[in-house]
């Protein structure tokens, strides 16, 4: 009855003046049955392209409004749900509203109905820039529904085409006027259910269409597995009962096996739940059913893949290396697998070995009393509850002791006037950078210091106290060598 009354409507009008794409490719206008309300059924975002230049008339706008206020009456709105804004394109790009503006119907039909158009001209190039970067939540599907009269479209299909990089899905309503080979070119497939050509008074015998189109695109992820390992998986899901009490049904099993392995009831208000003891590489399907008295609900299932078995060590890896000491560590920790773990280590090329034993808990260890820069081949083996073994080695270099910095070799003191003594020594030159020299200054006795070239082999110290002390000390690369120091209480009365 519904298709024939489309038919009926169909035949007042104009040849020419109409033509309806999704008939054209599948020779009938499929009605698609949806409920009075989708609620709960989605999640996504929509940003509406509306086409507000001096092109479209005032009657034509205003039917485009009252298309999209009821193409989007049923949807429940805000985060975790749909997500709706409005992109005005006239000579300027308008946002209308944004995505988080409205979070209830009431609010987005005001904001539709109230909207005033630009007029202008049609810079669709500059608003599809704007469009890239409204659209950028990579967590959820994407639609950007354009509403045009097809004049004037400019260089979309650039933009378009990035659009469709970021996961956007890009449908159109063109009312007639404009170049439809563009328009095939920018919507995504599939063309016959994402593109209407349409006049403006026959707007509304595509809204069901348009709205089962995009409910396709954003339909919620109901059930989905996170957290996947080897052994155990994590089912997550949006708790639809939350607020209509009533219990989760749950049952999973390997797709080689029809029966299932573990049965569960959930609350009402559970939204995740941990699968364990699952066998590795293996694919399991999970099902799960909300039951309330208060609405049916579909059954929800999932398939995933349990990960390869990887048994510890799988690496083994050194760090902290000083002269005489290393830490090694290894994993993955599975100490629910494993009774002990045993690491040898000795000097290569025929050391005598040495052993640690380490618990089951733990993935690392220092190894002790090694000889500075040699290399040991260190092998940690896991000894497993089922009596199984498993080893891995790996080569590990101590750091060379530091060598032992050459000490200055002779300081000499020499009284010049009152408070002024010259100082003068000797160092050997290889590996020399330069001298440090403290001394105390004044009655204050508050040290003083200063560095002096390699070149340097004697400097006059000025004002100094009494009973000051005077140290000398060699820089190298490495380090400051061993330096002396000698008091002035002879030298200054």
């Amino acid at each position: 009855m519904q298709r024939m009354t489309i038919f009926k409507r169909m035949k007042t009008i104009l040849p020419g003046c109409v033509f309806l794409w999704a008939m054209l490719q599948r020779g009938i206008l499929q009605v698609v049955e949806l409920p009075d309300a989708v609620l709960n059924c989605c999640e996504g975002d929509i940003l509406l392209l509306l086409d507000s230049s001096g092109s479209v008339a005032n009657y034509e706008f205003s039917q485009m409004l009252g298309f999209t206020a009821k193409l989007l009456r049923p949807f429940t709105l805000g985060r975790g749900h749909v997500r709706v804004g409005l992109l005005q394109v006239g000579t300027d790009p308008n946002l209308e509203f944004g995505l988080d503006v409205h979070s209830n119907q009431r609010s987005l039909q005001k904001a539709l109905l109230g909207i005033t158009q630009l007029h202008g001209s049609t810079n669709t190039e500059a608003a599809l820039k704007v469009a890239q970067q409204l659209l950028t939540d990579t967590r959820v599907p994407k639609v950007m529904l354009w509403l045009t009269d097809g004049v004037e479209l400019g260089e979309v299909e650039e933009p378009i085409a990035q659009l469709k990089v970021q996961g956007v899905s890009v449908l159109i309503v063109s009312t007639v006027h404009g170049n439809f080979q563009v328009l095939q070119r920018a919507v995504s497939p599939p063309i016959e259910s994402h593109l209407y050509s349409v006049d403006i008074d026959n707007i509304d015998i595509i809204t069901e269409e348009m709205r089962a189109a995009i409910i396709r695109i954003i339909r919620a992820e109901r059930l989905r597995a996170i957290d996947i390992t080897s052994t155990s998986a994590v089912l997550q899901w949006r708790p639809v009962l939350s607020t209509l009490g009533g219990y989760y049904e749950l049952w999973y099993n390997a797709i080689a096996n029809t029966n299932p392995e573990d049965k569960r009831i959930l609350r009402g208000e559970s939204s995740s739940v941990e699968l364990t003891k699952l066998r590795p590489g293996t694919t399991y399907s999970a099902f799960l059913r909300p039951e309330s008295n208060q609405r049916l609900f579909n059954t929800l299932t999932v398939s995933f893949t349990t990960l390869p078995e990887v048994l510890s060590p799988a690496v083994v890896s050194v760090s902290e290396s000083v002269p005489r000491q290393t830490r090694v560590s290894w994993g993955p920790l599975q100490p629910s697998l494993i009774e002990r773990y045993t690491v040898e280590y000795g000097a290569i090329p025929s050391g005598a070995p040495t052993t640690v034993i380490v618990q089951s808990n733990q993935n690392s260890t220092v190894l002790t009393h090694l000889e500075p820069g040699i290399e040991y081949l260190v092998t940690v083996s896991a000894l497993y509850k089922n009596g199984k073994e498993r080893a891995m080695s790996v080569k590990a270099c101590t750091q060379k002791a530091a060598a032992t910095l050459p000490p200055l070799t002779d300081l000499q003191t020499t009284s010049l006037t009152n408070k002024e003594v010259q100082v003068e020594w000797k160092a050997p030159q290889q590996g020399l950078k330069g001298f440090w020299l403290r001394w105390d200054k004044g009655d204050t006795h508050d040290p003083s210091s200063t560095y002096l070239p390699p070149s340097s082999h004697s400097t006059r110290l000025t004002h100094l106290a009494a009973n000051s002390r005077v140290c000398v000390s060699p820089v190298y690369s490495s380090g400051r060598g061993e330096g002396i120091c000698c008091s002035t209480d002879n030298l200054i009365g």
